[in-house]
């Protein structure tokens, strides 16, 4: 977790980012796969295959898909370009055919922007979106009033699995009196953004 002043992809000003980019070795981005796919299995989802959107979902459904083949799971990947390719392969995205249930394997959710836009890619390929799972549930206002997730439950009947919330940030913030700065930053951007 870092703080200070970032822009998300909503176009708000936090004053943390959770950044799965640092996940930059193998025995990082491998625990964060077993984390992920922990947190899918016992979700109990059904599922026939893992999306990943570009950029950081990319690493990130490689890398579930991993932990849960050593979980006695396999499972195809696949994973979007930012702009169609022409040429070679071709397409739109890259990996597994998008078929069938697609589990949508991403960082965060702010305002849903980015769920919005895999949802559509997946649409688009014929493919049925059946979840997502992200690291990090910021809690925050989508459009309206309710929290991004819930109104992807709401608006797309999927089910969102998070392996944390901005609730587990708070907590963990207020138990360390070095970082009580954080702590109000935090806690004022949550009264001005935080879902009702």
């Amino acid at each position: 977790m870092h703080f200070g002043d970032f822009t998300t992809k909503a176009g708000r000003q936090s004053p943390y980012f959770f950044n799965t980019g640092l996940f930059t070795d193998g025995n990082a981005i491998g625990r964060l796969g077993r984390f992920y796919a922990q947190a899918i299995l016992s979700a109990k989802i059904n599922f026939d295959m893992l999306y990943g959107p570009a950029y950081k979902g990319i690493t990130l459904a490689a890398s579930t898909a991993i932990a849960l083949s050593s979980l006695n799971r396999n499972v195809p990947f696949a994973f979007n370009r930012k702009e169609a390719k022409a040429h070679g392969e071709g397409g739109l995205t890259i990996g597994a055919p998008v078929s069938g249930h697609v589990l949508i394997v991403d960082d965060v959710i702010s305002a849903g922007t980015s769920v919005r836009e895999s949802i559509n890619v997946i649409e688009a390929a014929g493919a049925t979106p059946c979840g997502i799972v992200v690291s990090l549930d910021r809690q925050e206002r989508g459009t309206g009033t309710e929290s991004a997730i819930q109104e992807i439950e709401r608006e797309f009947k999927l089910p969102v699995i998070s392996l944390f919330c901005l609730d587990d940030l708070v907590d963990y913030l207020s138990q360390r009196p070095e970082m009580a700065d954080n702590l109000k930053q935090v806690s004022e951007y949550r009264a001005q953004y935080g879902a009702s």
